[in-house]
């Protein structure tokens, strides 16, 4: 049973939703743009330790807060720490009135049909007990269309609600995120392609069942506003997909409803050599920015 508050907060709240779940893969990259390179670590243990500082101070700043960020999709072992001496799912919604959220894929397969599908998830189960027991509210799960191949996004899309239903058998709020790479010459035909199955997949879950949607912004104004307008989706958010910060608020702007789920843009210009009181200030500027964004629609 989804908390009530927190449903509502992510329903109805005005802002968007921060994406703090960089995985083993992109952590490095993460750590760089924030001025760490890879001779500040010499383990996996040490570079996870860095990751989880800079997070923290993400979360520990002032500036960030539930007047304006809804929502925050944890990595897995970010969920299993603490912040001040509190659990960080609890430390969110506790002290920040921010819902958390759980990346909870393993990755991705090798490219066939010109998708990218997720990796199988062992002990998928058990994580999403322990999450639900965290107070996690919902999770979220990438995989990545590199083509407008109607095979392979059927094939996505599928994959998406099937662990979907799983994460909603749990009492979670589940993110389906089929990503459209945003270089790809086909991009357009991909998202008309990509509409249309999760329209199908919207349609097709039972009654009282909703999802939440989480896309790339599209090349089409308005073009996920079906997914908004639809009774089975509790909100749609967008990704900012490898574009500045201003390219992916002047485009989200242009899409009612759709409120931004922004990872790189939104800890772009922050440094770990920064001052807390230099900290604080650019994230500020970038939480505003975001937030400005993902209400210009209402």
């Amino acid at each position: 049973m989804f908390d009530p508050n927190k449903s509502d907060k992510v329903r109805n709240g005005r802002g968007f939703i921060a994406a703090l779940d960089q995985s083993g893969g992109s952590t490095p990259k993460a750590l760089g743009l924030y001025g760490i390179g890879p001779d500040a670590y010499s383990s996996e243990g040490e570079m996870y330790d860095l990751i989880h500082e800079m997070r923290r101070r993400i979360i520990a700043s002032p500036a960030f807060n539930g007047d304006r960020v809804i929502g925050s999709i944890l990595f897995e072992m970010t969920m299993d720490r603490e912040i001040e001496g509190i659990p960080t799912a609890r430390y969110l919604w506790e002290k920040k009135a921010i819902v958390p959220f759980l990346k909870i894929d393993k990755g991705l397969l090798e490219a066939a049909d010109g998708v990218q599908l997720m990796k199988p998830m062992p002990g998928l189960d058990a994580l999403l007990w322990r999450a639900a027991a965290k107070g996690i509210f919902g999770t979220k799960e990438r995989s990545v269309v590199g083509s407008a191949n109607p095979q392979g996004i059927a094939a996505i899309v599928a994959q998406q609600f099937d662990i979907g239903r799983r994460v909603l058998g749990h009492g979670l709020m589940p993110i389906l995120e089929p990503e459209v790479t945003i270089s790809i010459p086909d991009k357009a035909e991909a998202e008309d392609i990509l509409l249309a199955e999760l329209l199908t997949g919207l349609d097709a879950l039972a009654e009282g069942e909703e999802v939440m949607l989480k896309v790339s912004l599209p090349s089409k104004p308005d073009h996920y506003r079906p997914l908004v307008e639809h009774p089975k989706v509790m909100r749609v958010v967008a990704l900012s997909g490898g574009y500045s910060r201003d390219e992916a608020n002047a485009i989200l702007a242009q899409n009612r409803g759709v409120i931004a789920s922004f990872s790189r843009s939104l800890t772009e210009g922050l440094s770990s050599q920064q001052s807390n009181a230099e900290f604080d200030a650019a994230l500020d500027t970038s939480i505003q920015s975001i937030f400005d964004a993902s209400i210009a629609g209402e």
